[in-house]
């Protein structure tokens, strides 16, 4: 097999660089731009435009030598760095606007070609000096890259000797003052910044042989600069010596007066086709390299992906790309295509800067050999969009609309490759730093943030307690489920990677899912519990069915006083297999005279459960029972006052118990037997009256449909309603 043909920095990237930013525009606009905003205006234009060329020049330059660069320019840097979606959402828009970019050129070579030969002028004589054009560069391309990239030496000479013939040009036409600034009925300096911007865009031409070059790394950005840097020099040397030598109003109307001034017209004339010519070959050869690298990576059709030869020639891309520049050649009018194309190239410029700039920030394996200041690519990327707004604010949003079409296209395609892409990087490194925000602020006076860790078990049930513990999470609660595997014979436990549960009903809820092997299951929930969590986002409240048929486990008892001993919120729900959670529309929140935590707590899980979908027109019913013929419009204006501050609409219903004193339970029973979900604190005992007080709320829940019991843990505020003495221990437990 032969070996494959690479190129060296010269002949791979600055030759097809130098050649497309030294195009039409020199030749046929500059001029005009220096008549209209005058020498210092012009300068100003020149290095405000190349702002963007070098800020992208230099962001790609250190990307480039970071990883290994593969074909496909910039649809490889930014699909390695950002993801397939973004790379290659913009890919498809380069490989495109690549290639009616070429119709363009070659279509602003025919008129020149026609103009000077005398041939006709007509959009039929313009189409088919474009065909003929088009057909003989693309043949050139099949043929051999390295015969194409040997006729550019021929032009890059051509444009030398032209821009030679100029200098040495007549100066009858010099202005008798040196305008500095625009002159009255100059064109705004918008509109001749959008005519001159182009310019400058043809840098990245380089960057597209990415695959065919011995080593990307260093000729990327060697190529790249020297190219950016050879433009801006011959720019501003050549627009110094128009400003002199030519009188602006002159400028302003004869588009063709370096021809005329130079010392060989014909040189000038060569120099143009030359430019224009070597501008549309720099897109037949980078243009198909982009829709193959993509093909390759099943971004596009993978027919596109074959080619030919040692080299592996990018035929069928080519042919697509010839394909498309035609159809642009024969619509003839591309104003409208052009200008969305500009936005393509200028969205592509600016998603290489943040490219570099998320890199840099965010990704710690980013080492590139050639560093730059991490504020560089930021720059780049707001110059980017801000030229796009002055330019074609209407053509920007199409050109936004079109790339995030395809983006949303590629994600649901769900293309995916075998590296990571830079978000993970910049999710880790935000989080990373809200973590190191959050723990060092404290969370003195911060509003309740339930960070849950539920133990849900298996059962039919299962998916009503998943679900109501989101609820209750509220929306930037955290969730973890664990899932319990009792093990007593093995005391190897499972792998990290194994310990990862990603159930599909877990994620519709956005609960994470962990599966730990335990030897005794009330161990393994107090230890999971003590060591469970990270600095920032500690989990603050164990949720769990409520266990039947434990009130007489020592082991049980155990648990619950080390939760109790650690601080947790603790949430058990006893749920009604039978009603369920009936319609969603109702909620009683219990609150004793002994409830003072609790019911702060309560009232926080009343407002995350109002802010539910499914409970959104629910009604929330606060009852207290009033045990000591304490004033019931007093008891209910404190509520209401404490209600208020936690923003929570409720209806408040005292009852009454000074002189019946029935049992607690006993009028819960009467009020919330039909009550969807019912809330209730549980009271402060001794570990040892736990079998008592098990026993008792079982025969509660035999009555009322679902109950969530809760014990709030020492954070939370004492909302007392000054109604009574405190009791002792033993009347609180009183049920």
């Amino acid at each position: 097999m032969a070996e494959k043909k690479k190129f060296g920095t010269f002949a791979g990237v600055f030759t097809p660089s130098i050649l497309t930013i030294l195009g039409v525009i020199m030749y046929m606009r500059l001029g005009w731009v220096v008549g209209n905003a005058g020498l210092l205006g012009t300068i100003a234009i020149i290095f405000i435009a190349h702002i963007i060329a070098v800020t992208t020049g230099l962001s790609v330059s250190s990307v480039a030598t970071d990883k290994k660069i593969g074909a496909g320019g910039i649809y490889y840097v930014l699909s390695r760095s950002m993801g397939i979606p973004i790379g290659g959402s913009i890919g498809i828009a380069l490989a495109v606007g690549t290639a009616f970019s070429i119709a363009l050129y070659l279509v602003g070579f025919s008129e020149s070609f026609n103009a000077y030969f005398g041939f006709g002028m007509s959009v039929n004589d313009i189409r088919i000096t474009g065909t003929i054009a088009l057909l003989s560069l693309t043949i050139i391309a099949l043929i051999s890259t390295s015969l194409a990239l040997k006729a550019q030496y021929i032009i890059l000479a051509a444009i030398f000797v032209s821009l030679v013939a100029i200098f040495l040009g007549s100066s009858e036409f010099a202005p008798e003052t040196l305008p500095l600034l625009a002159t009255e009925g100059s064109v705004p300096l918008e509109v001749v910044f959008a005519i001159f911007f182009p310019a400058v865009t043809g840098f990245t031409a380089g960057i597209a042989m990415s695959g065919d070059l011995k080593d990307p790394k260093k000729s990327i950005p060697v190529g790249t600069l020297a190219a950016i840097g050879v433009g801006l020099v011959v720019y501003l040397i050549l627009a110094t010596f128009i400003a002199f030598n030519i009188n602006s109003e002159v400028l302003k109307t004869d588009y063709n007066i370096l021809m005329k001034i130079a010392l060989f017209a014909p040189a000038v004339v060569a120099g143009i086709w030359g430019a224009t010519l070597s501008s549309a070959l720099g897109g037949i050869l980078g243009g198909p390299r982009i829709l193959q690298a993509m093909s390759m990576d099943k971004v596009t059709p993978k027919i596109f992906s074959k080619g030919k030869g040692s080299n592996n020639e990018p035929v069928n891309a080519l042919l697509m790309v010839f394909i498309i520049a035609e159809a642009g050649i024969l619509i003839g009018e591309l104003d409208i295509i052009a200008r969305v194309v500009s936005m393509f190239y200028l969205t592509a410029y600016g998603f290489i800067n943040i490219t570099y700039f998320l890199e840099s920030w965010a990704n710690p394996d980013f080492q590139p050999s050639f560093r730059i200041k991490r504020w560089i690519g930021l720059l780049g990327f707001i110059a980017c969009f801000v030229v796009m707004f002055k330019l074609d604010m209407i053509a920007m949003f199409a050109a936004l609309a079109v790339i995030g079409g395809l983006y949303f296209g590629l994600q649901r395609k769900e293309v995916k490759l075998q590296s990571n892409d830079v978000w993970r990087s910049v999710w880790e490194n935000v989080v990373n730093k809200g973590l190191k925000k959050i723990d060092a602020e404290g969370d003195e006076n911060a509003n309740w943030n339930p960070n849950i860790i539920l133990f849900s078990g298996k059962s039919d049930h299962q998916h009503y307690l998943l679900e109501l513990c989101k609820t209750v999470s509220g929306r930037t609660g955290i969730v973890t489920n664990f899932k319990l595997i009792l093990d007593t014979k093995d005391d190897i436990p499972l792998k990290k990677t194994e310990q990862i549960v990603r159930d599909e009903s877990l994620q519709e809820l956005g609960i994470f899912g962990r599966q730990v092997k335990v030897d005794n299951i009330y161990t393994g929930i107090t230890n999971i519990a003590t060591v469970f969590g990270f600095s920032g986002v500690e989990p603050n409240t164990i949720m769990m069915g409520w266990p039947k048929g434990l009130e007489n486990s020592w082991e049980y008892a155990k648990m619950t006083k080390t939760l109790l001993y650690l601080d947790y919120n603790l949430l058990y729900l006893d749920f009604d297999r039978k009603t369920k959670f009936g319609n969603y529309s109702s909620v009683d929140l219990w609150w004793r005279e002994t409830d003072s935590k609790n019911a702060e707590m309560m009232l926080n899980i009343a407002r995350f459960i109002i802010a539910s979908p499914k409970w959104n027109n629910t009604i929330i019913r606060v009852l207290f029972v009033n045990n000591n013929n304490v004033d019931s419009t007093q008891i209910h204006s404190n509520i209401s006052k404490l209600v208020e501050d936690l923003r929570v609409n409720v209806d408040i219903r005292i009852i009454n118990n000074a002189v019946e004193q029935k049992p607690f339970y006993d009028i819960i029973e009467e009020e919330s037997a039909s009550t969807d979900l019912t809330l209730v604190g549980i009271p402060n005992f001794k570990i040892e009256k736990q079998a008592q007080f098990v026993l008792k709320t079982n025969e509660l829940f035999e009555a009322i449909g679902s109950t969530l019991l809760v014990k709030a843990a020492n954070n939370f505020n004492e909302l007392d309603l000054n109604v009574m003495e405190h009791e002792s221990d033993a009347k609180q437990t009183e049920v």
